[in-house]
């Protein structure tokens, strides 16, 4: 939900600074008449235009707060490193980034005949990692089998590869792959 926020108040920030800019830009080059600047200065500190020096404040001090925001943001020591598992050794600490899981469990799926688009979603619990796998089955071979055959690639390949125990491994077929059917035409 932050980030979403963050993303709004960017555009909005966005937006209002290109147009500030834009204004700025135009007024250099005197690309606006004198009498019409002067008159917008006239009617922001004018008596009968209160409304206008209060969106002025508003704008103003909602573009500073927006500012503020970014700065922090900006600052903030957050996660910038990926997600990752950690284990200690005898001789150091070893991290192993929740995408190379991914690219793992892939891999090993990809392998398996009779499976194309696959893609991988990795979950870190107390057993171990929870692997799901969403794919295309090929509509020839059983797929019942074929997803037996993928989760059992998976799991042992990526406890060998890694040395994490792997907890589960849940494969969906999201559908099957339609195979164009060509028929030579002989003149």
């Amino acid at each position: 939900m932050i980030r979403v926020m963050d993303k709004l108040l960017l555009f909005l920030y966005s937006v209002a600074i290109g147009a500030l800019s834009v204004i700025g830009f135009c007024a250099g080059f005197n690309w606006f008449p004198d009498d019409w600047l002067n008159s917008i200065i006239h009617a922001v500190y004018g008596r009968q235009t209160e409304w206008l020096r209060a969106t002025v404040i508003i704008v103003s001090a909602v573009l500073f707060f927006i500012s503020l925001r970014f700065f922090y943001v900006s600052l903030r020591r957050g996660n910038a490193s990926a997600p990752s598992i950690d284990q200690r050794t005898e001789i150091g600490d070893i991290r192993i980034s929740l995408e190379t899981v991914e690219n793992l469990a892939l891999k090993a799926a990809g392998r398996q005949r009779g499976v194309k688009d696959l893609r991988a979603r990795i979950r870190i619990t107390e057993a171990g990692i929870d692997i799901s796998l969403r794919a295309f089955a090929d509509g020839e071979s059983s797929i019942p089998a074929l997803t037996e055959e993928i989760q059992r690639a998976v799991k042992s390949h990526v406890e060998e590869i890694t040395g994490i125990p792997v907890a589960n491994v849940s494969v969906f077929v999201a559908n099957i792959i339609q195979s164009a059917n060509y028929k030579s035409r002989v003149e």
